[in-house]
């Protein structure tokens, strides 16, 4: 539901509530004026407001129909602010901190959520959490803060996975690995047919290249080895992360070489095009996708490495949270309650003409079987993550680009490359 940031982020953000839709409907491409120029606050127990950064025409109006419907049924009242993306990003801070805050803010779970509740500045909602038993446990914990209570209540995701086109696997006789040594496997026998196995879109998109890191790092060393490692509880320079890129320097060779030169967009049009094997990137590539191939498209998790570490997938998840200084608690409780429900979820999918993974399982998506697949796949999921910089910071995101890049150019400088990445996160961690 996110169409939020500049850059790698309003790429993703066209995913959020309405991104998918990329999949098979029109994506969200751009972000409108806001609807007001600053935040609106509540009185008392008067009307709920929420700060929403969906500003693209088909989220705005998906949005302001959830309100409408909520204010009909008589449990309170809402009022929506709709604000330019780029403007609430910067803004956020100030509004959470101001003396008078708005209630609601669309926004997305993860290190950003965390650090505003280690301020004290979001809403306990742990009361609505008692009427979402049906959300997985994964859900559950992405959306609680280190207290133990939750902060935030989701309202959909999206997946990454190693997409490629099924009518191209069919004609070189492969198919999905499901292991590493598969995977290798299949990388060789499509280099040996003169096919470049791996795409990538390094070009001024040098974040994707933190896919990879983050699937070999979960895969390897698990969820929560991940997240203390982008929260500055661990080091880049540690043993546990050089062995990320031993494992990734065995897929190096089969990394496209022209994909260094040029961004993801046109790293997706050569695995369209057959001029690549697969891709490991976000669904939200498939704006890309012209409407003729998307029922060629098709996927595989990111392969098992060690069957030891449980499963975790890269899941970027949006919703919202609350300020701690709400004027009206109850309502913008029973607000996330509405909003987080069956009735509400639908209604969005409806309303936004997206394709869309809902976090409430009972509301219904697409029955494609691409987004079928992806739901499985996240559900079967014990823990889910972000990206690198929703499960770190903004400021993180650059000193992984230098590092990875590097190491994609120079693999045989990975201890100076490791030195370099923590001197580079102290100096993000101690400000």
């Amino acid at each position: 539901m996110s169409d939020f940031d500049p850059g790698r982020r309003r790429f993703l953000g066209h995913l959020g509530l309405a991104g998918l839709g990329a999949l098979g409907a029109s994506s969200f491409l751009s972000a409108c004026a806001s609807s007001a120029s600053g935040p609106t606050t509540s009185n008392g127990s008067g009307a709920v407001t929420i700060q929403s950064n969906l500003s693209s025409p088909q989220a705005k109006a998906a949005m302001e129909k959830l309100i409408e419907t909520f204010n009909a049924q008589g449990k309170g009242t809402a009022s929506l602010n709709t604000i330019a993306s780029e403007t609430f990003r910067t803004q956020l801070p100030t509004y959470l901190t101001s003396s008078n805050p708005p209630d609601l803010y669309t926004w997305y779970a993860g290190s950003v959520a965390n650090d505003y509740a280690s301020k004290n500045l979001l809403l306990d909602v742990s009361e609505v959490w008692k009427s979402l038993d049906d959300y997985p446990q994964s859900l559950r914990t992405l959306s609680t803060d280190a207290s133990g209570k939750q902060i935030f209540v989701p309202m959909n995701n999206y997946w990454w996975g190693f997409f490629y086109r099924k009518s191209n696997f069919a004609k070189w006789g492969v198919q999905e690995p499901k292991t590493w040594t598969d995977f290798l496997a299949l990388c060789e026998t499509l280099k040996s047919k003169g096919i470049p196995p791996i795409g990538i879109g390094l070009g001024d998109t040098p974040w994707i290249a933190s896919a990879w890191f983050d699937y070999l790092n979960i895969r390897i060393n698990g969820a929560p080895f991940h997240r203390e490692l982008l929260a500055g509880k661990q080091r880049f320079d540690d043993p546990k992360v050089k062995a990320v890129f031993t494992r990734w320097r065995e897929a190096l060779p089969y990394f496209d070489p022209k994909g260094k030169a040029y961004p993801f967009q046109e790293a997706t049009t050569a695995l369209l095009a057959g001029k690549t094997g697969m891709f490991l990137i976000g669904t939200f590539f498939a704006d890309a996708a012209p409407k003729d191939a998307l029922d060629d498209l098709d996927f595989f998790r990111f392969p098992i490495i060690d069957p030891a570490v449980p499963l975790a997938e890269e899941a970027p998840t949006d919703g919202f949270f609350a300020s701690a200084k709400t004027g009206n608690p109850t309502g913008t409780k029973a607000l996330l309650t509405y909003l987080s429900s069956v009735e509400a979820q639908e209604a969005y999918v409806k309303a936004s003409s997206g394709i869309v993974l809902p976090a409430n399982p009972k509301a219904k998506a697409s029955d494609s079987p691409l987004v079928v697949k992806g739901k499985a796949m996240l559900d079967e999921a014990k823990e889910l993550t972000q990206f690198f910089n929703r499960d770190s910071n903004d400021a993180l995101q650059p000193t992984a680009d230098t590092a990875l890049t590097k190491f994609i150019d120079k693999p045989d400088q990975i201890d100076a490359i490791l030195r370099e990445w923590q001197a580079g996160a102290e100096k993000v961690f101690k400000g």
